[in-house]
């Protein structure tokens, strides 16, 4: 963007400032401007055109700098763009792209891009086909996604959600995905906690941190996940399967609400403006999977005290593949991660999963409804047949081997595995103490012996069904010794 003298000697209109309110600024004369056009103070900020009447324009300013009465104001003739190239691997920038000390991020942009723009139509789009692993066991047996899928990611605050979603970006940074995290109005702490977590385990130069602070402006923060959306649509261009995780959007729809209060929109349900739904729902759509490559897109969403029908929680849903939903309740009787499969959905993830997956999905979710039952019936002091001491048997290893440390990522072949084991009889002489140890010296194996991973790999491949897997693996018990 060039500075205030150069769009006034190139277009020649100017306005002046007539009222501020906040992030709103209301100005007379610029006779030509039109809706979501750029215009730039003569202070050197900037801001985008919200609406036009007959006697004043309503702009959004997108920088912290005081607007005063009087300030003059020129048009640019131009929709925000921000210019994008394959520098910006490995950086943290604003929704503008320059970085948070203001400094130039792109100095030799490919293109510039709206940030604004529609969604592909449906000739463009392909079918979801292809798994998308996030190294958490519970995710990918029992809600397992597609690239290009769009899953919500819901549950009260501090239950581990950022956690996976850290799990996630690194399980596929692995395997070459370009990962895009939006900070939405994140406190600085948070921040530097995902960027921490990124050098530690080197997968920041596949990767782009988008984020505004909280005491960003209020129009600089709306524009976090339309810019980190851009980015991805950039790289997907590119032919590079992304994963673009917006943190979070109840944030976003608050910092709307805010915008549209301050300028005298009637407000709906909850003080939300009437397009809440609408705004999110164009964002959502420009994910999906393409001829080229794919956005897997993760948004998240905050719930309170475990409700889940909440105004912004709903709509992410409706406008969604499906969600993960963190359970308080589990999280407080230390389960980790505190998933609650039988509360979360996925609905296209299962049509990109193997026939042996999707078996095993089966019977995996049917007998844990079915251990919830025993359990409950158990409450009442009901005597214990030896078949279900042995199903209870059998549930508890399952309990253990659902349970994962936080920020490790196991591959999903040697989940399936270690799974048919344990459902044939592996580990059942095992105390509940040792069991996690166990099953860590095996996830270890696979990580570390290139033959046993060779072999479980081409195990897995070579099996249709759940239940013949069950009787190799069990024929085979020596690949475990």
């Amino acid at each position: 963007m060039r500075d205030y003298k150069y769009y006034l000697d190139k277009l020649g209109e100017i306005g002046y400032v007539e009222r501020v309110i906040h992030s709103i600024v209301y100005a007379s004369g610029l006779p030509g401007v039109v809706s979501s056009e750029v215009v730039v103070f003569e202070g050197g900020s900037f801001g985008i055109v919200l609406s036009l009447n007959r006697e004043d324009v309503e702009i959004l300013l997108l920088n912290a700098n005081p607007i005063r009465v009087g300030e003059a104001v020129a048009r640019c003739g131009l929709h925000l763009a921000v210019p994008l190239s394959s520098e910006l691997l490995g950086k943290v920038v604003t929704p503008l792209v320059m970085g948070l000390d203001g400094e130039v991020v792109v100095t030799k942009p490919e293109e510039n891009r709206a940030v604004d723009s529609e969604p592909m139509s449906i000739l463009g789009r392909t079918e979801v086909k292809k798994p998308f692993e996030t190294g958490v066991k519970i995710i990918d047996l029992m809600i397992p996604l597609g690239s290009g899928q769009r899953e919500l990611v819901v549950g009260d605050r501090k239950t581990g959600k950022t956690l996976f979603l850290m799990q996630a970006m690194l399980a596929q940074a692995m395997q070459g995905t370009i990962c895009i995290y939006a900070a939405i109005g994140k406190r600085r702490e948070e921040l530097e906690g995902v960027i921490s977590f990124m050098e530690k385990n080197k997968i920041l130069g596949n990767s782009v941190v988008v984020a505004t602070g909280s005491a960003d402006p209020a129009g600089l923060i709306y524009l976090t996940p339309y810019s980190a959306m851009t980015i991805a649509e950039y790289f997907r261009d590119k032919g590079k399967d992304t994963l673009i995780i917006m943190d979070d959007m109840t944030a976003h729809a608050s910092y709307y609400r805010q915008i549209t209060l301050l300028a005298r929109r009637f407000p709906g349900r909850s003080s939300y403006p009437g397009d809440i739904f609408y705004i999110h729902a164009k964002l959502m759509e420009r994910a999906g999977s393409f001829e080229k490559a794919s956005i897997t897109a993760l948004p998240v969403a905050e719930s309170a005290m475990g409700d889940l029908s909440g105004y912004i929680q709903t709509n992410l849903m409706a406008m969604t593949d499906g969600h993960i939903f963190f359970d308080i309740d589990r999280y407080n009787r230390g389960i980790r991660p505190a998933i609650n499969p039988f509360l979360s959905v996925t609905r296209v993830g299962m049509q990109a999963q193997s026939p042996l997956v999707r078996d095993l999905n089966r019977q995996l979710g049917s007998f844990l409804v079915h251990m919830e039952e025993i359990r409950d019936f158990m409450h009442f002091g009901a005597e214990v047949s030896e078949s279900l001491k042995r199903t209870l048997n059998l549930g508890i290893r399952l309990d253990e081997f659902l349970l994962q440390p936080h920020l490790s990522v196991v591959p999903v072949n040697i989940s399936i595995f270690l799974l048919a084991a344990i459902w044939g009889g592996f580990a059942k002489e095992i105390a509940k103490e040792k069991l996690q140890e166990e099953y860590n010296k095996i996830f270890q194996r696979y990580t570390e012996v290139a033959q046993f991973k060779q072999t479980v790999d081409s195990l897995i491949l070579g099996t249709p069904s759940f239940a013949e897997l069950v009787a190799k693996v069990t024929k085979t018990q020596g690949l475990l010794a």
